[in-house]
């Protein structure tokens, strides 16, 4: 008996995991491109306003400030860092800016870091640390001089600032340069905006969270950056494969193309931005949490962020620039305008005929031209077939030689062209 239900089709009853990694377009991420830009724009806008009016907690080497180093060992046995921060605060009448231990195994010490303090705060500070603790010297006894102390200045850190950005300058130039030549100037400029975007937000959740900036900051800043370029490069040389010839097509736009670009890509992407994002969370829960290591946490943060950012970037920022940017020029619109014809045509073709009738008044079903859509559909299919043959074990080894060695045109043992054992084309007289 007939139904009117209709069958789903083989798209909708794949899952989200699967349309991913097949990557056959079926997120439309240029399409949606001004949702994104909003996004980007409004996340942009929130780091910028916590940079300008939040500001950055510099750490004493960029501020400059006193750093009092001591070992670990006390008479009493191993010191913590809370006793210190409590000895400095009863006797300075004033926090830290940071007390942390620094180094491994038998040769840790701990390092105090805090605001410029004058001659008699820092002789204070050590007789209160020595009365109360005891350090342990290298000569195995209780010494004040295994208390040291020194001044840090401002200046270098604000030459640890101007080197950073010298070679921020120096990798922005060779990375345009490489871009422009080896792809061509649009695709430049889209990754130095999806590059200029991953330091802005990374800087942003620097301000936001109110981490102290240190030299680890800075070293972790620079990391970020081939994370942030390496993800883009992968998807826009798809994107230039994907368009090659696309001028003289009227298959699909350049945004279409693009887009089916990204969509192959996307796994990629994803997996090698996770793969990435484990080592540095493991410096987070183990380095941080586990050995309190305050210099991992300063370094982890920046590149957790930057990675996160740079992988985002490079699929929902810089093809979409891209596309907006090639469809400025005169030849890819016209290009554009004849797919759009295209398909109105065929569209026309398939109203057309299913609206032609027979002498007889009834309706012809016969074969009616194919429309964009139901092409598209096919293309997608044999796109699905061809991820799919990629992953089908190859034929058993010995059968396959065993095909090959088979010789041609025999039938039944013996040579084709031939009769009962005589050559063909010949008669007994």
């Amino acid at each position: 008996m007939a139904t009117n239900e209709t069958p789903a089709t083989p798209a909708k009853r794949e899952s989200i995991f699967h349309r991913m990694y097949v990557g056959t377009g079926a997120f439309d991420v240029v399409g949606k491109r001004k949702y994104w830009y909003a996004f980007f724009a409004a996340l942009i806008l929130i780091c910028i306003a916590s940079i300008v009016f939040r500001g950055f907690n510099l750490g004493i080497d960029f501020k400059g400030g006193t750093r009092i180093s001591m070992p670990d060992q006390g008479t009493a046995g191993k010191i913590s860092t809370e006793q210190v921060t409590d000895i400095f605060d009863s006797t300075l009448r004033k926090e830290p800016a940071a007390v942390q231990t620094v180094g491994t195994g038998d040769s840790t010490t701990i390092q105090i870091r805090s605001e410029t303090l004058t001659t008699t705060e820092v002789a204070e500070l050590k007789k209160a640390l020595f009365d109360e603790l005891e350090p342990i010297g290298q000569n195995g006894q209780p010494s004040e001089r295994a208390i040291s102390d020194s001044a840090v200045s401002a200046s270098w850190g604000g030459e640890i600032s101007r080197q950073a950005l010298i070679a921020l300058a120096v990798f922005l130039v060779l990375v345009t340069l490489f871009l422009a030549f080896y792809f061509e100037r649009w695709m430049a400029v889209a990754a130095l905006a999806a590059l200029v975007h991953d330091v802005l937000v990374t800087a942003g959740v620097y301000s936001i969270v109110g981490f102290e900036v240190t030299p680890a900051t800075v070293i972790g800043l620079l990391t970020i950056l081939g994370f942030s370029l390496y993800d883009t490069v992968v998807v826009f040389d798809k994107v230039r494969e994907n368009t090659r010839g696309l001028l003289g097509l009227t298959r699909r736009t350049y945004g279409e193309a693009a887009n089916l670009a990204l969509n192959q890509t996307l796994m990629r992407s994803i997996n090698t931005s996770l793969i990435a994002v484990l080592p540095v969370l493991g410096l987070l829960v183990v380095g941080v949490g586990l050995l309190g290591v305050g210099t991992l946490q300063d370094l982890a943060l920046v590149q957790l962020t930057g990675i996160i950012a740079g992988a985002l970037s490079s699929i929902a920022l810089a093809t979409p620039i891209l596309v907006d940017l090639k469809m400025r020029e005169p030849k890819f619109k016209e290009q554009a305008r004849r797919v759009h014809a295209r398909r109105e045509n065929l569209a026309r073709k398939a109203a057309g005929a299913s609206a032609a009738r027979d002498a007889d008044g009834d309706l012809i079903v016969g074969d009616l031209p194919a429309t964009d859509d139901e092409s598209l559909e096919s293309e997608l299919r044999q796109e699905r077939a061809m991820a799919a043959a990629s992953s089908v074990p190859a034929r058993n080894q010995k059968a396959t030689d065993q095909q090959r060695r088979r010789p041609t045109g025999k039938q039944g043992g013996r040579p084709s062209g031939k009769q009962g054992g005589r050559p063909s084309g010949k008669r007994r007289h």
